[in-house]
């Protein structure tokens, strides 16, 4: 094995952690990757953006790609990369049988973000106006691509234990094959929050989510048209400000100042405003994997009032840092009272730095990460001997998939 070993990460697109937590995710892996000694390449077909971040900053490689294109062929083969990871099933569907034909050896790992196909199957249920059922996911078409790619990966990365759970029990995936890797944050002391701005020095509701995400624009559409008059009953001074990146026309209209309902837009500095805000507002009604805006604000010292969705997998056993409420009224009135009851408020911030320190430690779950490739680097073959379904879905999806691309390539050059 080479002494310094090399990852190529293949994203979706290039990382921006200030305008989703995905974005966020992925530095935080590279972070880990990093501090233990792999050299990494970023490669992406996404076209540049304004707030992606400068990859060369960190040490890493960024190279752009293209889809549908043998010059990937030529650069992977030349990379020789020791690892692979695809960031998103999309992504292994793209050029995992070209990692696979070029560079064999290579590990190839997915991170999820979140189960594509949990998210597509609630949505779908909500617009149909029903209860999810677990039964839903096995009719959906995104399952069968998204678990077809899981097996193909010699390990995936989970980002719940909920979603954990289900692709064990419904989908009766192997447990070699998953790894369960949070959000990883550093430890909190009880004494960061004199640090943080107290409660007389906070003012105003926030909620904060990135647009392009479909669960963030019904949860504003949800405060604006629901949960935000009732809470203007009670509490007629209160102020919303609503921040997120990529807001369309739609989400613009929603402005109304003189009801205390503001559209920010996108947020300079994320964090400073989660820190300067009292109670985030997050009743999200469907979606899939964690929340990057609910640990944020429990690291900001910010207590916040979700939904049993928005609070899934993210707490464990211990108490919420604020309330989870399902029922409009209730979540109005348990905002309400966090926001006013200083006691309320400091409790439900101490919550949240238990459930960063005993949930989310960078520490413990880097190192077993680093543990686990490194034994997959040692012993991949018998590793890949357990996945017979893997194997059988990589030669298939190799023919099938392979053909698609050449003949797309084909036509492009014509």
């Amino acid at each position: 094995m080479n002494q310094t070993k090399k990852l190529l990460i293949i994203g979706f697109v290039w990382p921006e952690p200030n305008s989703s937590a995905a974005g966020g995710r992925m530095m935080q892996l590279i972070s880990i990757f990093k501090e233990n000694g792999f050299e990494i390449t970023f490669a992406s077909p996404a076209l540049d953006s304004d707030f992606m971040v400068d990859l060369a900053a960190f040490g890493v490689e960024k190279v752009s790609i293209e889809l549908n294109n043998s010059s990937f062929d030529d650069f992977i083969t030349a990379l020789n990369p020791d690892v692979v990871l695809f960031d998103r099933f999309m992504i292994e569907e793209q050029f995992g049988w070209r990692v696979s034909e070029n560079c064999p050896k290579a590990i190839r790992l997915l991170d999820t973000e979140d189960l594509h196909c949990l998210r597509t199957a609630r949505q779908k249920a909500f617009k149909e106006n029903r209860t999810f059922e677990l039964h839903d996911l096995l009719s959906e078409e995104v399952a069968k691509r998204e678990i077809a790619s899981i097996l193909r990966c010699d390990l995936s990365f989970i980002i719940s234990e909920f979603e954990m759970k289900l692709l064990k029990d419904v989908f009766k995936i192997d447990s070699s094959l998953l790894h369960y890797l949070p959000f990883l944050v550093d430890k909190m002391a009880e004494n960061d929050l004199s640090k943080l701005p107290s409660f007389e020095d906070r003012k105003n509701f926030v909620f904060i989510g990135n647009f392009l995400h479909e669960p963030n624009w019904n949860t504003v559409q949800y405060l604006k048209e629901t949960i935000w008059t009732l809470i203007k009953k009670q509490f007629p001074e209160a102020v919303l400000e609503v921040y997120g990146a990529y807001p369309s026309q739609k989400v613009l209209q929603l402005h109304q100042p003189k009801n205390g309902f503001f559209i920010m837009g996108r947020a300079v500095d994320a964090n400073e405003v989660v820190k300067n805000a009292r109670v985030v507002l997050a009743p999200i009604r469907f979606g899939a994997g964690l929340k990057g805006k609910l640990l944020e604000a429990m690291q900001c010292g910010t207590p916040s009032v979700t939904t049993t969705i928005g609070s899934e997998a993210m707490h464990d056993n211990l108490p919420w840092n604020g309330f989870i409420a399902n029922e409009a009224e209730l979540f109005a009135k348990q905002a309400t009272a966090l926001y006013q009851d200083e006691n309320l408020w400091k409790q439900a911030q101490k919550n949240g730095i238990a459930i960063v320190n005993s949930c989310f430690q960078k520490e413990q779950f880097s190192s077993q990460l680093i543990n686990i490739i490194n034994g997959l680097l040692s012993d991949s073959e018998s590793h890949r001997l357990h996945n017979f379904m893997g194997s059988l879905l990589q030669h298939h999806t190799l023919k099938s998939t392979k053909y698609m691309a050449k003949w797309i390539e084909a036509k492009n050059k014509n």
